[in-house]
């Protein structure tokens, strides 16, 4: 039976667990983020497809489980597994997505590398989801393609099915044009995205950077464009928007563009930070710290993260406010990229050295200033974290969006706490009852981790009202709906709208 429903996305939707020499694909342990929604689609449609990939080595292919179902999945919903070699895995994920578009995508020109980019490769592994995509839909179905590691799946796709609805959204930032245009492959990827019924992005800006790249590469016409929805800050912060473009036209085939930032899950993080333990990890943490102000900052090593800004802000902080050692902890997660991601080794040693000197200086006997967990962090101690922290601290140099700040807003219900954010996150223009900072600026950085660290309880009560408002109006479900929404209107899209 053909699916009328394909989900490509690079994640598997469960654990894989062996007990007893068995294989068994079970629900992940965290389930938070987008996988589980879109497990909800997958798992509801009346036949349906999710395609990922699956690292196996060569002797290991020829009698490989392309196809699984998870424990209690219906038989009508498939995961079929892409197997890569290890050597294809690298090239494709750690070099060519990692150090040529990574970099591009989030403005970071200086650390694109060409030279050790396997287009060769991307354009293989795409053509393989592709194939898998047309081999499972159902000549009617809806293809739901994430992120930038496939872009050039809707192109081989629309080759092989040229009347199937492809969607695809994008994950990351999308670059101003005189950036992205940097990529040497640059008209391929937006041929492959003009292939598509429907382009999302998290924030209008993003589309808006589409649309010119778009534009510098093709004849593209614009067809029309709408003021922006309610939800998006109109203008005063860096990512802000007043009008965006909504559909394009291009070979005689329009293409819809929307804007809908993927949300966190409210109800969920709150059942998590209700539970006995988590409470009882709270108190113990501010049990340790007494009266102290606790600062979180959770996020991975990247370069595009502001790690080093932020801690060059916070050693500023106690040199000018001597006052405040021994008073004000933080707390970072900057978890250590795979082996394979040699992009980060920099980044990582700067951020341990940054931490190692900050605490060398300051600490004393009975008071450390900074307390950074390189590994993964349960997710149980991580809401923890979030509910006894005084502040978020969140300032990436770059974002497509950030949804450690929306978990930290919903693990504090909208009553108190601070949230400190980028306004070079998607998440920005969505937030602008947060304190918006600039990270390349130390001067903003530092008036704003200040302004955190003395709002007064009625103030923290009256913005993270707002906060919250905003969290749950656009949760991870409504992000969900919203692009099933749009891309099955797309089937009616074909129509000639009236120029805007």
């Amino acid at each position: 039976m053909k699916s009328s429903l394909v989900i490509l996305y690079h994640r598997e939707p469960y654990d894989e667990v062996k007990e007893n020499g068995k294989i068994y694909y079970r629900e992940k342990k965290s389930p938070n983020g987008i996988v589980p929604t879109l497990k909800s689609f997958f798992a509801n449609a009346e036949s349906s497809t999710w395609i990922a990939w699956k690292q196996v080595v060569s002797k290991k292919q020829v009698n490989f489980e392309e196809r699984v179902t998870m424990e209690g999945g219906s038989e009508s919903c498939v995961v079929r597994r892409i197997p890569l070699t290890p050597e294809q895995v690298k090239d494709f994920y750690y070099i060519t997505s990692k150090e040529a578009f990574w970099p591009i995508l989030h403005s970071f020109p200086e650390h694109f590398t060409y030279e050790s980019s396997d287009w060769e490769n991307f354009q293989h592994i795409n053509k393989l989801f592709a194939e898998a995509a047309c081999e499972d839909a159902a000549d009617d179905a809806l293809i739901w393609i994430h992120d930038y590691n496939l872009w050039l799946t809707p192109y081989y796709i629309r080759q092989k099915m040229p009347n199937v609805k492809i969607a695809f959204f994008h994950h990351t930032p999308f670059p101003a044009a005189d950036v992205f245009n940097i990529l040497h492959w640059r008209t391929a990827i937006v041929d492959s995205l003009l292939c598509c019924d429907l382009c999302g992005f998290h924030i209008p800006r993003y589309v808006e950077n589409f649309v010119s790249a778009a534009r510098s590469c093709r004849e593209v016409e614009v067809v029309t464009r709408t003021p922006v929805p309610d939800c998006f800050t109109h203008v005063g912060t860096a990512l802000a928007e007043p009008e965006m473009t909504t559909q394009l036209r291009y070979n005689d085939r329009i293409i819809n563009l929307d804007a809908f930032p993927v949300g966190t899950n409210p109800d969920y993080i709150l059942s998590m930070v209700n539970k006995p333990e988590v409470q009882e990890r709270v108190q113990q943490i501010r049990d340790d710290i007494g009266d102290n102000k606790l600062i979180v900052s959770a996020g991975r090593v990247d370069y595009v993260k502001g790690t080093r800004e932020m801690l060059l802000c916070y050693e500023r902080l106690l040199e000018r406010k001597p006052e405040l050692i021994g008073k004000v902890n933080l707390i970072m997660t900057a978890v250590k990229a795979a082996s394979g991601m040699r992009v980060y080794r920099t980044a990582q040693s700067q951020i341990e050295q940054l931490v190692g000197k900050i605490n060398g200086r300051f600490s004393k006997l009975n008071w450390m200033p900074i307390k950074l967990f390189t590994e993964p962090v349960p997710f149980d101690d991580l809401m923890a974290f979030y509910k006894a922290a005084d502040v978020a601290w969140i300032c990436p140099l770059r974002d497509g969006l950030n949804l450690v700040a929306k978990e930290y807003i919903s693990a504090h219900e909208g009553k108190d706490g601070v949230l400190v954010l980028s306004e070079f996150t998607g998440s920005a223009v969505e937030l602008p009852q947060a304190v918006l900072t600039n990270p390349y600026s130390d001067k903003s950085m530092d008036e704003c981790i200040e302004q955190a660290l003395t709002m007064s309880a009625e103030e923290q009560a009256q913005r993270m009202t707002q906060l919250n408002k905003a969290v749950r109006r656009y949760d991870v479900q409504q992000w969900a709906n919203h692009m099933f929404r749009e891309a099955k209107a797309a089937e009616t899209s074909d129509r000639e709208p009236a120029l805007v």
